[in-house]
């Protein structure tokens, strides 16, 4: 039987207000299959970081360079920001 080997990539996620508090840190890599989506990005940080995450990314928004979206089945970059909405500004 053969041997499948899954390509994986890693992305660089950047947190910020209370998505760096849910996280306990304000960046970390994460590994993903290659092609994985910002779908599957919010399904791998929930699954590190719990139900303080999950409530976070429920209105989050994602940045790829110089895209804002929300979209899930967005192709996931090498970077990505997790900005929750901001207070005051």
């Amino acid at each position: 039987m053969a041997e499948t080997t899954v390509a994986a990539t890693t992305v660089t996620v950047r947190y910020f207000a209370a998505a760096e508090e849910a996280a306990g840190c304000g960046e970390e890599a994460v590994s993903l299959v290659a092609g994985a989506t910002l779908g599957d990005l919010r399904a791998a940080l929930i699954d590190r970081h719990g139900a303080a995450m999950e409530r976070v990314l429920t209105v989050a928004a994602f940045l790829q360079g110089d895209e804002l979206t929300r979209d899930l089945g967005v192709a996931a970059a090498d970077r990505v920001d997790v900005l929750p909405p901001f207070a005051g500004g």
